[in-house]
């Protein structure tokens, strides 16, 4: 069993974009507000992976790799769009960032991701980072795959 303490930050600008995109294609086969259970395809490998409630910016989480044929199966079988990205795994200030460019039907959403070891962990923001959305569910991947970006009112 793992925790996963993740803050989640848009992103203003294309100063980040420094290495090559890693395609991920995901889906969700239970979006229970008490859970998730994804199902996701990550270059050549797969994932199967149950996510509990968010607390603050902390949940439970559990992932297992799984054969990529029985991955692109499940996908057939996830509720909603899926959830298609480019991830950019950048380093910056001595943290690891993960930096996902949406596509599909989230196209024109880029968040930066960055996981800690405690909710109170300070670390210096990058120059290309934006707003904090770390507690607005509508940027859950999961809520993507419901009510996609491109679906959202526009300011």
């Amino acid at each position: 069993m793992g925790i996963e303490i993740e803050r989640k930050f848009l992103v203003q600008n294309d100063l980040w974009k420094t290495v090559d995109p890693m395609y991920f294609c995901q889906g969700y086969l239970n979006l229970d507000r008490q859970r998730t259970v994804r199902v996701r395809v990550a270059d050549k490998k797969s994932f199967l992976s149950v996510k509990g409630l968010t607390t603050g910016a902390s949940r439970l989480e559990f992932e297992y790799e799984i054969p990529g044929d029985e991955a692109r199966q499940l996908l057939d079988l996830c509720e909603g769009p899926l959830v298609e990205k480019n991830r950019y795994v950048v380093h910056c200030h001595g943290m690891h960032w993960e930096i996902d460019e949406f596509l599909g039907e989230n196209l024109g959403l880029v968040i930066a991701e960055i996981e800690l070891e405690s909710e109170d962990q300070t670390f210096q923001h990058p120059e290309w980072l934006g707003t904090e959305v770390t507690h607005d569910a509508r940027y859950f991947n999961s809520n993507l795959s419901v009510t996609p970006f491109s679906q959202w009112p526009k300011p």
